[in-house]
C-alpha cells in the first residue's frame, strides 16, 4: 500500500507534458500573409490609401494568377529535386503561339490554346529528357533550353505579334465581384495539383525521388519517368500562363515572361511556401501562400509609390528570412 502511495506521489511531482501543436510551414506562410495584410493595410492607410478595397483585392489576385500558374508547375519539379529556369521564356513563346494561331478569329480559340499547350509539353519533354537521359544538371539543362528559346524569340520577333479575339479576352478580364475568373481557375488548378501530389502514385513517387533518388530507384520507382512527368506538367502550367497573358494583352508578347521574371519569382514563391529546394518536402498549398505574399508586397509597394530597387531589396530580405526560419525549424525538429 505504501508503495502505491509513493508511486502516486512521484507521479504527482512529475510535470505533465502538455500536448503541443507545432506550426507547419503551410500554417506559417498563411500566418505571415495575414500579418502582411494587416501591416500593409495600416501603412497604406497612413499614406492616405486603402489596400483591401475592391481595387486592391483585384490587383492582388490578378498579380497572383500568372505567377501562381507558373509556381504550381515549379513546385512539382522542385519537389522531385529538379528545377526549371526556362519557364519565363516559355510563357512568352506560348503567348505568341496562341495569339498567332488564333489570328483574331473566334473559331481558332481552341486550336490556339491546344497549339500553345503542345509547344509547352514538347519543351517540358526536352527538359526532362536532357536531365534524365543525358544526365545533365537540372540548372544547366533548363538554362540551356531557356537560352535556345531566348535565341528563337530574339531572332523571330521584335515586338507583340498575333491577335486574340475579343471573346477570348473575357478570360483575362471577367470577374465575380472583386475576384477575377482567371484567379478562380488558378486556384482550381492548384487544388488539382495538390490532389495529384498527395493522392496519386506518381505524386508519391515525386516526393520519393526528391527525398533520395537512389533509394527511390532501388524501391522500384521509375525515377526518369517521374522527373520527365514533373517537367512536362511544369511546362504545361507555364503554357497556360502564356495563354492567359495573351488573353489579357490581346496579342502575344515575346518578353512578357522575362520582363516579369517568372523564372526566379516562381522559385521564390515555392521556397516561401516551405518547399525545400533539395526536394522531397513541401507542396502546392504553401506555394499559393507564397504567391499571395509576393503579390501583396507588389500591391503595397505600388500603392506607396516605392521604387523598383527597394522592392527587390525587401523581397530578397523576405526570402532569405523565410529560408532561414524554415532551416532553423527543421534543425530544431531533428534535435528534438
Amino acid at each position: 500500500m505504501s508503495a502505491v502511495r509513493a508511486e502516486a506521489r512521484e507521479q504527482s511531482r512529475t510535470p505533465v507534458r502538455q500536448r503541443t501543436f507545432p506550426l507547419t510551414p503551410v500554417a506559417v506562410v498563411y500566418l505571415a500573409l495575414a500579418a502582411l495584410l494587416v501591416l500593409g493595410s495600416v501603412v497604406v492607410a497612413l499614406d492616405g490609401g486603402v489596400l483591401l478595397d475592391q481595387g486592391g483585392i483585384l490587383n492582388i489576385l490578378t498579380r497572383s494568377t500568372v505567377l501562381g500558374l507558373v509556381a504550381i508547375g515549379q513546385t512539382l519539379v522542385i519537389v522531385t529535386g529538379s528545377l526549371d529556369l526556362s519557364v519565363a521564356y516559355l510563357v512568352g513563346l506560348c503567348s505568341l503561339v496562341a495569339a498567332e494561331t488564333m489570328a483574331g478569329s473566334a473559331g481558332m480559340i481552341v486550336p490556339g490554346v491546344l497549339a500553345a499547350l503542345l509547344v509547352a509539353a514538347v519543351v517540358g519533354l526536352v527538359n526532362g529528357l536532357v536531365i534524365t537521359v543525358l544526365r545533365a544538371n537540372a540548372f544547366i539543362a533548363t538554362l540551356g533550353v531557356a537560352l535556345v528559346l531566348r535565341g528563337y524569340l530574339e531572332h523571330g520577333y521584335t515586338g507583340p505579334a498575333g491577335s486574340v479575339p475579343r471573346a477570348f479576352q473575357h478570360i483575362g478580364y471577367d470577374r465575380i465581384g472583386p475576384v477575377p475568373v482567371a484567379a478562380l481557375l488558378m486556384l482550381l488548378l492548384a487544388a488539382a495539383a495538390w490532389w495529384y501530389l498527395r493522392r496519386t502514385r506518381t505524386g508519391y513517387h515525386m516526393y520519393a525521388v526528391g527525398g533520395d533518388v537512389d533509394v527511390a530507384r532501388l524501391s522500384g520507382v521509375r525515377t526518369g519517368r517521374t522527373i520527365v512527368t514533373a517537367h512536362v506538367v511544369c511546362s504545361l502550367m507555364a503554357g497556360l500562363a502564356g495563354v492567359f497573358l495573351a488573353a489579357r494583352l490581346g496579342s502575344g508578347a515575346p518578353y512578357v515572361g522575362t520582363d516579369a521574371g517568372y523564372d526566379l519569382e516562381s522559385i521564390a514563391a515555392v521556397v516561401l511556401g516551405g518547399t525545400a529546394l533539395a526536394g522531397g518536402r513541401g507542396g502546392v498549398a504553401g506555394t499559393v501562400g507564397g504567391v499571395l505574399i509576393l503579390a501583396t508586397l507588389d500591391t503595397i509597394f505600388d500603392d506607396l509609390g516605392v521604387n523598383s530597387f527597394f522592392k527587390d531589396v525587401v523581397r530578397g530580405v523576405v526570402l532569405v528570412v523565410a529560408v532561414a526560419l524554415y532551416a532553423r525549424r527543421r534543425q530544431a525538429g531533428r534535435s528534438a
